[in-house]
């Protein structure tokens, strides 16, 4: 389906080259019709000449409408702009087409209207002039008389190469029809109208009624009169909301698809025009709603706008802000959802750098680069296309790279001068989170220095733990921590060690170590008393460190050889079974302060069993 909305000065036809087209009055109102002036929206359709039906949206052109006209050409995937051969160009004439190049409408058709009262030459060489430097510059033209009929025909063709010629809309895109229209009608309920400029609806689907969140059910769907049980865009589109209450829904609200778009009252933008020349409280259009606004300048080029209203945003859509004082009209484009705030002193002026820099390009790679990490389910919501969700932080997946990063979370940063975005191929993906290649790389650096600076001041103590590690990096969850950690860093029992720390000890350790060891190789199970543990300088931190490395073993305030076990179990298979604990002493040549938490492990490996005597028996092999 080709959609279509008029703009133009009052009086200059658009209604009557409609009804001519179209055969139906898009002036549905009694007032209007009595004062022969269009006051609000009006929607009729028709076939082409090649099969494809045109559904149009008529817009007042009164500049008292205003309001109506830019819900009207809004969501308007294209225009047909009109101009009177006996007029030609008029200040509304030039309202609309600022509106249009600030909603980013580049598609469309010129009529030049009212041919059989003058040389419609004039007319179309004025408008040529006007358009030139827009968006519309290049559209074709045809002159018409809605009286004689005269070009009708040559505008059905235009009309048919205009829908042919227009690219496909992406049936996957999430749904956000700003709604224009809203009534109820007998025996169905609530019933809102809208342009479906993207994705599919069908009936059952589950919406949300923005900006207040509510969840709604499409009961039926209506597309050029007809009911359907799907329908694609671009299309006009009537949705019969199933237990909504009239009073609930009211033209800007939105039927949205849930969780696919960023609801905010606080967007950054880059405007078409000088921000100084903006008023402080301007109102700001998307789609059909408007809202007031707080502006607050960010460099010459680029704001904040505080909204009353939230609305349902991903990057790049187009606003348009408006003073109604001056007729101002300039429009804007979002480049930020979820701005940072801006209360330190001097967060302004680097927020304002960071904007001039910025784009509004949706590519995962670019938007990653100046989050640094996201979750998919937030960037979706911006408007990002995320990858499959399952991928997972292999060994050197990060993509080594020299980018500067910045403690995570960082929604201001963005690419340092000389730097490019990197593919999406090189995109980390750990659970729910991506993370930027270059990002990863500084994270990992940083993690691995903080591992090393952790060991060498605290010699004696565990690894780093890996929560202290992710407070020390900024990061959201500890498994991105450990995730980061792959290759370069080894964790254990949530410390964090260093792949060349496996082996290291403090030289004073090393040495007690292996005067002990010696000790060991004489009697393995006399255990070091208090005297020569103090002797050899050997601290409860200093024995915890050994245990760790592997060089002993701990049973309750005993420390033996790290292989004192599998050495007992082999002697004490030589007893008769059951034994005692006296027999197991002589067997191990040590006491029964050595002999029983030894015997108590070996019994809480399954290695040895003892029965109700007291007596045991080695079951392990």
């Amino acid at each position: 389906m080709l959609v279509v909305a008029t703009a133009g000065h009052v009086d200059h036809g658009k209604s009557s080259l409609l009804r001519a087209l179209t055969g139906s009055d898009p002036d549905r109102l009694d007032e209007e019709r009595r004062r022969g002036l269009t006051l609000d929206l009006g929607f009729v359709w028709t076939r082409l000449p090649g099969g494809a039906p045109v559904a149009f949206v008529d817009v007042p052109g009164h500049h008292r409408f205003i309001a109506n006209t830019l819900a009207g050409i809004a969501t308007a995937p294209s225009v047909l702009f009109v101009v009177a051969a006996d007029e030609g160009w008029k200040p509304q004439s030039g309202e609309h087409l600022a509106a249009l190049d600030a909603f980013g409408v580049r598609t469309g058709l010129l009529a030049i209207t009212r041919a059989d009262l003058a040389d419609p030459a004039r007319a179309l060489a004025d408008a040529r002039e006007h358009l030139a430097g827009s968006g519309l510059a290049s559209i074709e033209s045809v002159a018409v008389s809605a009286r004689t009929g005269a070009g009708l025909d040559a505008l059905r063709q235009r009309l048919d190469a205009l829908h042919a010629s227009g690219p496909p809309a992406d049936p996957a895109a999430p749904v956000r029809l700003w709604l224009d229209r809203v009534f109820t009608a007998d025996g169905a309920g609530t019933v809102a109208t809208g342009t479906l400029t993207a994705g599919r609806l069908a009936v059952g689907d589950e919406l949300e009624l923005a900006p207040r969140g509510r969840p709604v059910t499409v009961r039926g769907l209506q597309r050029l009169g007809a009911a359907t049980e799907a329908v694609a865009a671009p299309a006009r589109v009537a949705v019969n909301l199933r237990r909504t209450p009239r009073e609930a829904v009211k033209r800007g609200n939105a039927l949205v698809t849930p969780g696919s778009w960023w609801r905010t009252d606080s967007v950054d933008v880059r405007l078409d025009a000088d921000a100084a020349a903006l008023p402080a409280e301007p109102l700001v259009h998307c789609g059909t709603a408007m809202t007031s606004a707080r502006v607050r300048p960010l460099g010459r080029s680029a704001a904040r706008l505080r909204l009353r209203t939230p609305l349902d945003l991903h990057i790049g859509d187009r606003l348009l802000i408006r003073d109604p004082g001056s007729r101002l009209l300039t429009g804007a484009v979002v480049l930020d959802v979820a701005p940072p705030p801006l209360a330190r002193r001097g967060a302004a002026a680097a927020r304002a750098g960071r904007l001039a820099a910025m784009t509004a390009s949706t590519e995962l790679p670019v938007q990653l680069r100046r989050l640094g990490m996201a979750r998919r389910d937030e960037l979706r919501a911006m408007g990002v296309r995320t990858p499959d969700e399952g991928a997972a932080l292999e060994p050197g997946a990060v993509r080594e790279s020299g980018t500067d990063t910045r403690t995570v979370p960082d929604p201001s940063a963005v690419p340092e001068p000389g730097t490019s975005p990197g593919s999406s191929g090189g995109v980390v993906a750990v659970g729910d989170w991506l993370v930027d290649p270059g990002h990863a790389a500084g994270l990992r650096t940083r993690l691995h220095d903080a591992v090393t600076a952790y060991g060498a001041a605290r010699p004696l103590e565990p690894g780093l733990p890996v929560t202290e590690a992710q407070r020390e990096l900024g990061l959201p969850e500890p498994a991105l921590v450990e995730a980061l950690a792959q290759g370069r860093l080894r964790v254990s029992e949530g410390r964090l060690y260093s792949q060349s720390d496996r082996d290291r000890l403090p030289p004073a350790v090393g040495e007690a170590a292996r005067a002990l060891l010696e000790d060991f190789r004489a009697a393995p199970f006399r255990a070091p008393t208090e005297g020569r543990l103090k002797e050899l300088g050997l601290t409860r931190g200093a024995l915890a460190l050994l245990v760790r490395e592997g060089r002993l073993a701990r049973y309750a305030d005993v420390w033996l050889p790290h292989d004192a076990a599998g050495l007992a179990l082999a002697r004490l298979r030589g007893l008769r079974a059951p034994f005692t604990v006296g027999e197991a002493c002589r067997a191990l040549e040590t006491s029964r302060r050595v002999a029983v938490p030894l015997l108590e492990h070996l019994d809480r490996s399954g290695l040895t069993r003892r029965d109700a005597t007291g007596r045991r028996t080695v079951t392990g092999d």
